[in-house]
């Protein structure tokens, strides 16, 4: 279906590809994954419209391939009045309105021949999305997203997480040989996810999507691409099987790396010592020798491994705080309550400790954004904040807390940074290093601005960290660093989120929406209420498990410990298996 072949692009600032290849075949569902800011974007871009991009290389799509895409922002016409079902029956509906137009104009038309023709590659085209079962089609599609009670709903009126799902099942009504969607699972709630989950394993043509998702790539594809420093590796398994295949790689890689390291250090001391006698010793054959060992050690520099793959370097986020607040009540929300159009909470109930870490959790549209908010605000009656308390907050909405036009130097001056060398030193712990500094945050990935939002909320040493969805768009690495700072932080943390894995790792308990209400949950019954809907028993603690085996072979690696690193290897992939 597409075919990539020694494919070199760039901006004037960055190189975003060198030589990269690979092939996407008829049926295959491919997750595109890579660190943010890498080019994931614009190389769908780049297969969605070609003549767009000068680049060297081959970029060969099938001619008779019809593309679908769903892309990464979208936004919800509010003027649209339509109703679910029509917003996807559209392209039916046009096509319908065609073939009667057509029949209406052969009445009184001599011209019949291209009318004929004309009537011929509507009804292709109908049958193309097949159109005979259109409605069928439709139903199918929300009941298997589990959205049938939204068919006779405005599209004005859904959830951004909803209105997702409704384009990705639109797109897939149409048909299309290749399906891509850049990552369409960005702010979904657990039940959409599943919903989303479930469209994409029912679906029978291509995909490639753009995810970082845990959930989605540990079931939801046969075929990873990997993107990172300018290369493209291709996987035709599972997404945790790669991973593995990543990890076990760097082992012996390492070993070997090693092993070199050592027999270069030796050719070293021996052409130390070959040039020391030729100072004193003019003989042919030393000067021989001596250009000899110069030429393998050149041979053995040469071959040092680069593995763009498998040295991947995670961003060192830390959220200390400026001083630590004794056991103590840092929030306290009473009977709160709020309302837009309709009413969205109310009698909420809720206080949090000085060392909590609590995740709010909730279906999309249930006003947990606006109760975040509403305390780091601190104006509302109904919540009380300690007067010791030093709140951050990290908002979904990236405008919220960084300014598009500034530069990301002009970002962290203004965020009480004194010098850009400062600026400079700090931003490297976080991966922005370089030249890119000086970009506007308007040309951002949505994962670097996610991960500059973070840097601002570690730099502010708060002892309350306030975070709404702080993993989406981050890539997968970034995600675990995330998770690990939390893990290490002193303060409390209030979080909104939808990613199992972030609550699971990271949180004492949950406080559930429902019912227009907030209710305290331990973490057992949540881990409980995740396995009816989503997982096999015992899933995340075996996840919880992989991820221990996997931090012993990195600390074995430190040591250098490679016998100690292959046991541990062989204990994870006895994990994987039942994962």
């Amino acid at each position: 279906m597409i075919k990539v072949d020694k494919l070199s692009f760039s901006f004037p600032q960055k190189e975003l590809y060198q030589n990269i290849s690979f092939t996407l075949q008829e049926g295959q569902h491919c997750a595109f994954i890579g660190t943010s800011g890498n080019g994931k974007s614009t190389l769908i871009d780049m297969l969605t419209d070609p003549e767009k991009y000068m680049f060297e290389g081959l970029l060969e799509i099938d001619p008779t391939c019809k593309m679908g895409l769903v892309s990464q922002f979208s936004q919800i016409d509010q003027t649209k009045e339509t109703t679910v079902f029509e917003y996807l029956g559209e392209e039916f509906n046009k096509i319908q309105n065609e073939i009667t137009a057509i029949c209406m104009e052969m009445e009184s038309s001599s011209d019949m021949d291209s009318l004929l023709e004309k009537y011929q590659l509507a009804l292709d085209a109908l049958d193309s999305i097949g159109g005979d079962d259109f409605e069928s089609s439709i139903n199918k599609k929300l009941n298997l997203a589990n959205l049938m009670n939204l068919k006779d709903h405005r599209v004005s009126d859904l959830s951004g997480g909803e209105f997702k799902l409704i384009q990705v099942m639109k797109e897939m009504l149409r048909r299309p040989d290749v399906l891509i969607m850049d990552e369409p699972d960005v702010f979904l709630d657990f039940d959409n996810l599943n919903a989303l989950k479930n469209l994409i394993n029912a679906h029978k043509g291509t995909l490639l999507v753009v995810t970082h998702n845990r959930y989605l790539l540990n079931h939801c594809f046969d075929k990873i691409l990997h993107l990172e420093n300018t290369e493209i590796q291709e996987f035709d398994g599972r997404y945790m099987d790669y991973n593995f295949s990543l990890l076990q790689t760097k082992v012996e890689l390492q070993e070997l790396a090693v092993a070199e390291a050592e027999e270069s250090e030796r050719n070293e001391k021996v052409i130390q010592n070959l040039r020391v006698i030729a100072t004193y010793n003019s003989e042919a054959s030393r000067g021989r020798a001596l250009k000899a060992r110069v030429r393998f050690q050149e041979r053995l520099e040469a071959r040092r491994i680069k593995a763009p793959f498998v040295e991947l370097k995670q961003p060192a986020i830390r959220f200390d705080l400026d001083h630590e607040l004794e056991d103590r009540t840092v929030i306290q929300v009473s009977n709160y309550r709020v309302a837009f159009d309709e009413l969205l909470l109310e009698q909420v109930n809720f206080e949090i400790k000085s060392t909590d870490k609590v995740a709010i959790i909730g279906a999309n549209g249930t006003g947990k954004t606006t109760l975040l908010r509403d305390i780091f605000k601190n104006n509302h009656d109904s919540i009380e904040i300690n007067a010791d308390v030093k709140a951050a907050y990290l908002s979904q909405n990236q405008g919220e807390v960084l300014t598009d036009s500034n530069t990301i130097l002009e970002e962290f001056i203004e965020a009480g940074f004194k010098t850009y060398d400062e600026i400079r030193s700090y931003l490297s712990n976080y991966g922005f290093e370089g030249e890119i500094v000086n970009q506007k945050i308007a040309s951002l990935s949505g994962g670097e601005k996610n991960l500059l939002q973070i840097a601002k909320v570690a730099a502010s040493k708060a002892n309350v960290l306030l975070l709404d969805e702080p993993t989406s768009h981050l890539d997968t690495y970034t995600q675990v660093a995330l998770e690990k700072a939390i893990e290490g932080y002193k303060g409390a943390i209030l979080m909104i989120s939808h990613d199992f894995y972030s609550v699971v790792n990271g949180m004492d308990y949950v406080l559930i929406v429902e019912d227009k209400t907030i209710r305290k949950m331990s973490m057992r019954k949540f881990k409980q209420m995740i396995y009816a809907s989503h997982f096999d028993r015992d899933y995340l603690e075996n996840e919880e498990k992989k991820k221990s085996v996997e931090m012993k072979i990195e600390s074995a690696l430190k040591d250098t410990d490679f016998e100690l690193a292959k046991g541990w290897v062989d204990e994870l992939e006895e994990l994987i298996k039942l994962l």
